[in-house]
This record gives structure tokens, sequence and C-alpha cells, in this order.
């Protein structure tokens, strides 16, 4: 602990309290989800610590669930991402060829489309449900993981190690998992905090456009759509998920970039 900067300290404990309260959301959140306990709009009080949102539903609770949604949400979307945009990366750099062609323009197009218009259009035409939202936008984020990974594989491809280990007769699987993959966790494990980050975004603001978690099922971005009528008369219930927001970019940041201070050296082939 001693060797761990203030700054990660500081992302550490806002991602764990963060990652904790999205885990035991049902035992912290002193109401429903949905349940309507009180006026419009009321201010905070002993009863209701953030006060009520535009409906009279307890903010503290919606913040609470909405936060386990988001988190959920962006953490699988990234998972997936990375799954497929870093193998796909590793064997095309590895394979190269016709198939590395082939991967590397189809990416290309996708990634020429905006990814929030490419969404909506999907998205307008589908069932908006959670998994809908998770493969969507853990697909079109992978294109972006895809071009991270392809372009670090090809340049540890031609190090001595893995020519090593081809000239030992190592399949294609073994020099992606076990020699590529190794030496490739720096510039992924600091991206992954990057695209955590933008897939909290990106699903924010699909539900702040309509296309995103559905009512009654609650989330940051939603929460802002419901009372942004409230900044008007100075109420801050739409706010306060925007600062929640904000403060989980900057932990999982802090955390990223301490972490890739940690790993930036290359660990050579295993051998």
């Amino acid at each position: 602990m001693k060797n761990i900067p203030i700054s990660a300290m500081i992302g550490l404990f806002l991602m764990a309290a963060y990652f904790l309260m999205a885990i035991f959301a049902p035992l912290l959140a002193p109401y429903g989800m949905a349940e309507v306990v009180g006026d419009v709009w009321e201010p905070s009080s002993p009863e209701f610590l953030l006060g009520t949102d535009n409906i009279g539903r307890d903010l503290l609770s919606r913040m609470i669930y909405g936060g386990r949604t988001t988190i959920f949400i962006a953490t699988a979307a990234t998972i997936l991402s990375f799954v497929t945009g870093s193998v796909l990366g590793f064997f095309a750099a590895v394979i190269g060829g016709w198939v590395d062609q082939v991967l590397s323009r189809f990416v290309d197009l996708i990634m020429s489309i905006p990814t929030l218009i490419f969404a909506l259009v999907v998205l307008s035409v589908m069932p908006v449900t959670i998994p809908i939202l998770i493969v969507v936008m853990g697909l079109l984020d992978s294109t972006r993981v895809y071009r991270l990974a392809r372009a670090v594989a090809a340049d540890i491809n031609v190090m001595d190690f893995v020519e090593a280990a081809k000239l030992r007769g190592e399949g294609r699987s073994w020099i992606v998992f076990r020699e590529i993959l190794p030496n490739a966790l720096s510039p992924l494990v600091a991206e992954m905090g990057l695209r955590f980050i933008f897939a909290v975004l990106f699903v924010s603001t699909l539900s702040f456009l309509g296309l995103g978690v559905q009512p009654p099922e609650a989330d940051w971005g939603g929460i802002v759509k419901e009372n942004k009528e409230g900044i008007v008369y100075g109420i801050p219930a739409a706010l306060l998920p925007a600062v929640a927001i904000a403060t989980l970019a900057i932990s999982v940041n802090l955390v990223a970039d301490w972490v890739l201070n940690r790993t930036t050296s290359l660990k050579g082939g295993r051998g």
C-alpha cells in the first residue's frame, strides 16, 4: 500500500465505493427503485437525503439503482469489446495476409460511421433491452480495441522472443496468448479504463435520448432526462447523476494511469 500514490488510492476508493454500491444496491437503497414516496421534487431532508424526483420517487434510491444498471451495462460491454477486439486484433496481426486485410477493412468501414448514429439506427429497429444494449455497445466499441490490439501485436510479433517461439514450432494460439498477450497488457489495461468510461457515457447518452435503459428501470442518463426540467427552477436532481458520472470517470482514469505506470515495460516471452 505504501507504494500506491495518493491519486491512485483516491481512485481505488471511489471505484470500490461505486462498485460496492452497485453490488449491494437492494440493501443500500432506502426505498424501491420505482416506488413513489413523496411529492414532486421535494428538497433534501432526513427522510429523503437527496430529495425526490419528478414524480416523487426517492432520488437517492434511484441513484443507487441507476448506478447499478449503468455500471453493469458498461462493465459487460467493455468486457465484450475487449475479448472480441483484442482476440481478433492479435490473430489478424499474427496471421496477416488476406485475413488481416479483410478484418481491418471491415473495421475501417464500421469506424467510418459515427458510433452514436450507428447505435441509434440499430436500436431504433430492435427491442431496447439490456442484453441488446450490451451487445450493440460492445461490438461497436470492439473496433477501437481491434485497432489498438492489432497495432501492438504487430510490433510484438517481430520481436526476438516471438521469432524464437515460432522456430520452436509453437502454434498461433500459443503465440497470441502466451507471447503477445502478456506483453500487450499495458496499453490494453490503460485503454480498458478509457473504454469503460466511454461505455458509461454512451449508455447514459442513449438513455437521455430515449433509446437506452427504459423506464421504470433507472440509470444515470435516464435520471438526467427525467429531471432536466427542474434545472430551470434551481432543482439539482438532474445534476447529481452527472456528478456521479464525472467522479466515476476521474476515479477510473486515476487507477488506469497508475496501472499503466506499473506495467510499461515489455515482459519478454514466457518460453
